[in-house]
């Protein structure tokens, strides 16, 4: 194979235990009027196939919302503030505003700034 895929690779690693006992024999789908299995219908990737593959399991990420009407409108403007005190925010929030024309905003940004920017 040229470009091994993932479930060819577990169909040869299920079949290999038949190797030298068998042959197959690929039949076009269009020539038998047949659907072609082999390719339309991987395996299942869990226990019982021979070819299983674990798969990383990630913990979940907690997604926690803030209601705005129940912060303090102080709170609220002294995050806006903030914004506009960092140099590197500023620029940003400017080159990401719609109508931003300067591009030579972004050469102003520090290094890891432009790289994320980028």
């Amino acid at each position: 194979m040229k470009k091994p895929n993932r479930h060819m690779l577990r169909w040869q690693i299920a079949i290999q235990k038949y190797r030298g006992t068998m042959t197959i024999v690929h039949k076009d789908g269009t020539i038998h009027k047949t659907e072609d299995g082999l390719i339309r219908w991987p395996l299942p990737n869990n226990i019982d196939n021979p070819a299983y593959v674990p798969e990383e399991d990630y913990p979940p990420i907690p997604i926690e919302g803030i209601s705005v009407p129940d912060l303090n409108i102080k709170f609220i403007e002294e995050i806006r503030n903030s914004y506009t005190q960092d140099t590197n925010c500023s620029i940003l929030c400017q080159l990401l505003t719609k109508c931003c024309k300067y591009n030579s905003l972004k050469h102003s940004l520090d290094e890891l700034w432009k790289k994320s920017y980028d």
